[in-house]
């Protein structure tokens, strides 16, 4: 535990770096909740980039949502006087910024203009089993052979409903997309790893602002190259991006991500491709493959399983009583 943890033992008080206190430590069900409700926003993003994508490019869809989402971070890190964080939690907020705020979104985007939102959900139901592989490495928390298991028979799943939906042929779109799933698997890994250091919203915060420059660079360079048309979806869609997926999904996915761990929490995002099939057929009118419940069913319960493996003890952290350790402090 440092000086900017946002969990600490019962009856120990953690000191953050902006003067207050941390919140205290968040329960196995409460942490399960907060990172299933980061599941349910992520599960709009790849509808909500569709809806974008009709008024704007994908480089005004990228560059805008990420000089929005920084807005909003930075006012809330402004007005609560939230202290920068230490210098050496500045490399793996790099990492947090290069993989879920530019990386994902963009290759994301990019990859929509060409494939359908639920093909992109289905391919991209494999970040569960590659954010636990990012995770075993870079923490060196082994999970169970259970939880593997599990979280392959998972993936499998979400393979075979790609193959049945797209005919097993890859396309550039593709290709975007497997990108994506290895820079956003770091990003999460980074971003859960440094969510037990500091609160989970600061985490993105600091990431979204530290990539403001560069990206209000390139909205300024993407709105005036690619054309804009704006209409009630597009703007809709670039809201939700913004407030919804890049600044709210994330804080509550990271701190759920610190509460149970960054491989359990993953296996949560099993459920995300589904969500966004239904989102895909009520907000978009895409066609709902007949296969679909039964792959429901099927990876509700390998999330199941994963949720209940066995999972191995979390290096002794260290407790930080009010006062006693201000090393964080920049």
């Amino acid at each position: 535990m440092t000086a900017n943890d946002s969990a600490t033992a019962p009856g120990t008080i953690a000191v953050n770096s902006g003067g207050g206190t941390a919140h205290p430590e968040v329960s196995g069900t409460t942490g399960t909740l907060l990172a299933a409700l980061g599941v349910a926003a992520f599960s709009l993003t790849f509808p909500a980039t569709a809806w974008g994508l009709e008024g704007f490019g994908p480089w005004s869809v990228t560059t805008c949502r990420m000089v929005l989402a920084a807005l909003v971070a930075g006012g809330a890190l402004a007005a609560l006087r939230v202290a920068p964080p230490h210098r050496r939690h500045w490399p793996g907020l790099l990492v947090v910024a290069a993989g879920v705020v530019v990386g994902f979104p963009l290759l994301t985007t990019l990859a929509l203009q060409t494939s359908t939102t639920s093909h992109a959900a289905v391919v991209v139901g494999l970040l569960p089993l590659t954010t636990a592989a990012f995770s075993a490495v870079r923490t060196g928390i082994r999970p169970s052979p259970v939880f593997w298991a599990a979280a392959l028979a998972g993936a499998a799943v979400v393979i075979a409903f790609a193959v049945q939906q797209s005919g097993g042929t890859p396309t550039t779109g593709d290709l975007y997309l497997f990108a994506a799933l290895l820079v956003c698997a770091a990003g999460y890994t980074e971003g859960g790893r440094l969510a037990a250091h500091m609160p989970g919203w600061q985490v993105i915060g600091w990431a979204l602002v530290g990539c403001l420059p560069v990206a209000a660079a390139g909205a300024a360079l993407a709105l005036r190259y690619e054309p804009v048309h704006l209409g009630g979806h597009a703007v809709a869609g670039l809201l939700w991006l913004a407030v919804g997926s890049q600044f709210l999904g994330l804080l509550v996915w990271y701190r759920g991500m610190a509460a149970i761990g960054v491989a359990r929490a993953s296996q949560l995002q099993l459920a995300q491709p589904l969500l966004t099939l239904v989102w895909s057929v009520l907000l978009l009118n895409e066609d709902l493959s007949p296969a679909a419940p039964a792959a429901a069913v099927a990876v509700l319960v390998c999330i199941g399983v994963t949720q209940r493996a066995r999972m191995p003890e979390k290096p002794e952290r260290t407790r930080i009583r009010a006062g006693a350790n201000m090393e964080d402090r920049p």
